[in-house]
């Protein structure tokens, strides 16, 4: 199973490559158009191809997506908002991004270490066991390589309909949408930003410095507050 899966992360990597030269397609190996097959198999079946086909076409120098027609240029994907590449549809929003991978990573980090009073005195919380360092290292995963698909352009804000939970408080998800399009630059500077926490805190969990650790939850939750400042809340409510 596991060797399955490795094939199938290749294929994905490397599926899209496509020869410039008709020399080099030509030298394409059973396994190189089985590979290709494999990493768009349903875009490739809705043409009408077959695998046997699609193989005999690889394996002559020339595989275009359907039968006698050259490739076709990549679609949007199926309720997505735009393009960030051939090979990178856009399926959900910077909202959906934050809240199923960015933002349960950053609590995890924040909740991870600090110190408790209550009744019962003072308390340190912090990773003791293999098991909850690895759960760390898998938020701080997440947080580095969450930024990348924030980073990605054409992600809208929110979903289509959705509408801000504080009116008043924050933007529409529209007009957070202009705003990031106006200046994507500054939004991917932000994300770049966090990445680079992101990274920060990896290192502290793979050394077990809890100080920094620390350290890097306080300077992520700047980065983010910053981000939100300047594309989530209303200009008269943001500082000068």
């Amino acid at each position: 199973m596991r060797r399955q899966i490795a094939v199938a992360l290749c294929a994905g990597m490397f599926g899209f490559a496509v020869p410039s030269a008709l020399a080099i397609a030509q030298q394409k190996t059973a396994k190189t158009c089985l590979q290709e097959w494999r990493a768009n198999k349903a875009a490739k079946e809705a043409n009408g191809l077959t695998q046997k086909a699609y193989l005999a076409q690889c394996r002559a120098g020339g595989a275009p997506d359907r039968a006698g027609a050259a490739p076709a240029k990549a679609a949007n994907s199926p309720g997505g908002s735009g393009n960030a590449g051939k090979d990178r549809p856009i399926y959900l929003s910077i909202k959906e991004i934050m809240e199923s991978v960015v933002d349960p990573s950053a609590d995890a980090l924040w909740n991870a270490v600090g110190t408790v009073l209550d009744k019962e005195g003072t308390h340190e919380m912090l990773p003791k066991t293999q098991e909850e360092w690895l759960e760390m290292r898998r938020a701080a995963v997440r947080i580095v390589e969450g930024a990348n698909l924030l980073m990605m352009p054409g992600r809208e804000a929110a979903p289509p309909g959705t509408t801000s939970e504080a009116p008043g408080v924050e933007l529409e998800p529209p007009e957070m949408t202009a705003l990031i399009k106006k200046n994507q630059k500054g939004f991917e500077a932000f994300a770049r930003a966090l990445q680079a926490v992101g990274v920060e805190a990896l290192r502290a969990v793979d050394s077990k410095d809890v100080p920094e650790l620390m350290d890097v939850g306080a300077r992520m939750e700047n980065v983010c507050e910053s981000c939100h400042q300047t594309f989530w809340y209303p200009q008269e409510k943001r500082p000068n």
